[in-house]
Formats: C-alpha cells, sequence, structure tokens
C-alpha cells in the first residue's frame, strides 16, 4: 500500500511539472514575440474573431461540398483550405499540385490568414500577397492587385481561349470554358477567345482590387460586396447597374445564350447552363467559349470589367450571326 501511494505521489508530480513545462514553453514563445500578446488579446468578450466567423459561416466559402473536390490532384490546391495552404508555401499554383487532400476542409481562416504562427496581431495578416503568374495564359500574364492577390491564386482560369485546329474546337466537355472563378482575368482583360483587351479601370484604380470592393471598409467576410463600397466611387450609385452596364450585359448575354440554346451547344439559357457537345466549328466554339467566361464563370454582368465582357458577348453574337449579302462564301456558279 506504501508503495502504491509513492507511486501516485510521484505521477502526480510529474503531471504537475509536465503541465508547468508545457505553460512556460508557451509563454516563453509568446513572450519572445515582437508585440507580445496574451490569448485574451483576441479571444475576448468583443466580436472580433466570432463575427467574422459568423460572416464567413454563410458565405460562399464557408458552406456546399465545393470543397469535397479538393480529394482530386487538380482540384485540391483551390477547393481544399489545407491544400491551399501547402500550395502556397510550396511556392506552386494550381497546375502543379500533385496529390489529393484526404482531408479536405472548406476556405476557412487558417486559409487565407496566418493563425497562431507568431501569436502576435501578425497573424491576423494575409496569408500571401505576392502578384499571381496567371499559370494558364499562353503569353506570361500578371495579376497585381495588392491584397488582391492572394484571392486570385485561384480565382483565375485554368485554361487559356481555345484555337482551332482545321476549323474545329475540340475538348469541350461540361466542365470547358476558362473554369469556375476567372475573375483576375477578366479584370485583366485576358483569356477570351478572339477578342484583346486591357485592364478594367477596377483593376488599375482600385487599391488591394477584390479585397477593396467585397469586403468593404468593416472588412465584412460574407465577401459579398455593397453598393454603399460603390458609391465612394460613383457617387448616387444605390445597386451595381452603374451606367446600366449589367443591363446592357445580361442582354448581350441572354441574346448570344439564345442562338447558342438553338444550335444545341448548351443545356439552357442560363448561367446554369453546360455545353452540350465535345467539339465544335471554330466560330460555334469561340461563340460558346465567350459566352461561358462572361454569363457562366465571371458572373459580375460587366462590373469588373465592362469594355472586355462587352466585346467577348459581341464576338460571340457576331461569329454566329450570318454573313451581310456579298460577303463570306463564294456563290456558286
Amino acid at each position: 500500500m506504501l508503495l502504491l501511494k509513492r507511486v501516485v505521489l510521484l505521477s502526480a508530480v510529474a503531471l504537475v511539472a509536465f503541465g508547468l513545462t508545457a505553460c512556460e514553453r508557451k509563454i516563453t514563445r509568446i513572450e519572445l514575440a515582437s508585440g507580445p500578446l496574451t490569448c485574451a488579446d483576441c479571444h475576448n468578450t468583443s466580436s472580433l474573431i466570432t463575427g467574422k466567423e459568423t460572416e464567413w459561416a454563410e458565405s460562399v466559402h464557408g458552406t456546399g461540398t465545393a470543397y469535397l473536390r479538393g480529394t482530386s490532384a487538380g482540384c485540391a490546391g483551390c477547393h481544399s483550405g489545407g491544400a491551399f495552404v501547402k500550395m502556397i508555401a510550396a511556392g506552386q499554383n494550381p497546375g502543379t499540385v500533385t496529390e489529393g487532400d484526404p482531408d479536405p476542409t472548406r476556405q476557412d481562416c487558417r486559409t487565407c490568414h496566418n493563425i497562431h504562427t507568431t501569436y502576435t496581431m501578425a497573424d491576423f495578416s494575409l496569408r500571401t500577397t505576392a502578384p499571381v503568374n496567371l499559370f494558364a495564359m499562353d503569353t506570361p500574364t500578371v495579376f497585381d492587385g495588392g491584397e488582391g492577390n492572394l484571392c486570385a491564386n485561384c480565382h483565375q482560369p485554368r485554361r487559356d481561349g481555345p484555337v482551332a485546329v482545321n476549323g474545329t474546337i475540340t475538348g469541350i466537355s461540361t466542365h470547358w470554358g476558362p473554369h469556375h472563378g476567372p475573375q483576375s482575368a477578366m479584370l485583366l482583360g485576358v483569356a477570351g477567345a478572339g477578342v484583346t483587351g486591357t485592364p478594367a479601370g477596377h483593376y488599375q484604380g482600385v487599391p488591394n482590387t477584390c479585397v477593396t470592393c467585397h469586403l468593404g471598409s468593416g472588412l465584412d467576410h460574407h465577401f459579398e460586396p455593397s453598393a454603399t463600397t460603390c458609391a465612394k466611387c460613383h457617387p448616387g450609385a444605390t445597386n451595381f447597374d452603374i451606367d446600366n452596364v449589367q443591363t446592357e450585359i445580361a442582354a448581350l448575354g441572354d441574346s448570344l445564350g439564345e442562338m447558342l440554346l438553338n444550335l444545341n451547344l448548351i443545356s439552357e439559357n442560363s448561367p446554369d447552363g453546360h455545353p452540350t457537345v465535345t467539339s465544335a466549328p471554330e466560330a460555334q466554339g469561340v461563340a460558346l467559349y465567350n459566352w461561358l467566361y462572361v454569363m457562366h464563370e465571371d458572373k459580375s454582368m460587366g462590373v469588373h470589367n465592362a469594355d472586355y465582357a462587352r466585346a467577348l458577348l459581341q464576338k460571340g453574337l457576331q461569329e454566329l450571326s450570318p454573313a451581310p449579302k456579298g460577303v463570306g462564301a463564294v456563290a456558286r456558279r
């Protein structure tokens, strides 16, 4: 019995010593960091963290099942938050990730922010703001939009505009087009078919690009832009249809979509429409690609780059419109 008591006592002492040692290591790490914090500096009674978590939980990044695609190597870098962190740390892009994430996560706080790495306010910093090389472009293209560079790592096309071979565009699938999230390319005016664009004013004149417009002055983590933010540069704006740009783009997109639907090239004339063919004559393929880019993928209805969105849709309409008399194929004798 006496031996048993001694064993229990020694075990208790060892546990206390281990606990004190662990606490000491944690405290030492905090105190050695510049601008030391305690847990309560962040985890306090304010809504500093919980408010952002609540907003994020209602965002597209915080809901849905897209993260499940992260088990695939070709999707992991952007569809899994954990794989994104590894991709950035390794200096990779979505096209060079070679392994899927067996335990994918949504794009949560740790995806975009440096959490519990220095135990200072630097832990709220963005994981990266380095300029982004758009990896799928045939011509080297760099997106340099300040804090919006973080977003551009994934919000970029997975392929450039299509090139016909012997008058036919092949490789079309239900997931054809720039792929989801080509907003950085739209802002730059690149990656469409048959149209040379220029960077939008929202790229050239808005500091931090995506972050400024989608988070606003309150750093809203719903990531939904607000007309109040727009009004700072567009006085009197009460919605996103400034100068009727969205109305115009919607009308052009609807007209082109009807043409594509009548040619049995898309499943429906809506943002949920998908290609129904695996190849198409060049003119039809160009029109299909541009419609997918603007209406199915970018979805800003011209807000990101009105001139380029307009030109892409007009190019599609031009390709599918009958040639005027005296133009085009030579009449048979």
